[in-house]
């Protein structure tokens, strides 16, 4: 039997908002309201919104997280990301960690979970925009193979700054496949040597939200 990870992805619920809107807040000049995740996930049909929390049998969490769980949720959401299915292509909407738990791979998780689920529902690529100054989010970006296919000038409304268009080759291009199994093979062995390190971490991997 494959070891598990020291965590899990799984759907975001409603009794998830209060503490994703928290990371919002945390993340975002601009965030989102509690009634556009209540949207999300009720009612649009093109969505796909996920949170990232502790696997329940690993000791990964440190005892004043456990305050902060809302009533019938074993672990805290540490993070979570969107896309919406547009004509068989999956636009990422948003990708945030808590500032305390960013650096830890948490936030590539999330990414190649996105690429799997949108694969999973036969999209044909995903696409996502990116800010121009935003250079470490683009590199992993580019190491899930997208690529820059444009740039949206004063795209972002908080500071007038021009956003990069990315977007993957079509899923069913020779080696893409191959390529999200070796990172997941890699992330699954990082994830697995760092959720020992349960305390703040100073390293932070911004994401973008629209």
């Amino acid at each position: 039997m494959a070891e598990r990870l020291p965590y899990i992805v799984q759907p975001m619920t409603l009794a998830d908002i209060d503490r994703v809107l928290e990371i919002e807040q945390l993340s975002f000049s601009a965030p989102w309201s509690a009634r556009a995740y209540r949207f999300e996930i009720t009612q649009n049909e093109h969505s796909t919104m996920l949170v990232v929390r502790p696997a329940a049998s690993r000791p990964v969490v440190a005892a004043r997280w456990l305050r902060l769980l809302s009533p019938g949720v074993r672990e805290p959401v540490l993070g979570y990301a969107g896309f919406w299915l547009l004509s068989e292509e999956a636009h990422i909407a948003t990708i945030a960690v808590h500032p305390e738990w960013r650096g830890r791979g948490l936030g590539e998780l999330l990414l190649l979970s996105l690429l799997e689920e949108a694969m999973e529902s036969d999209a044909r690529r995903a696409t996502l925009e990116v800010r121009v100054s935003n250079t470490v989010a683009q590199a992993l970006y580019r190491k899930y193979g997208f690529q820059t296919v444009s740039r949206s000038k004063r795209y972002y409304a908080d500071n007038n700054e021009d956003a990069y268009i990315m977007a993957t080759s079509p899923f069913e291009t020779p080696g893409f496949t191959d390529r999200l199994r070796l990172r997941r093979a890699e992330l699954r062995s990082r994830l697995r040597q760092e959720a020992e390190a349960a305390g703040p971490h100073p390293q932070r991997i911004q994401k973008e939200s629209h």
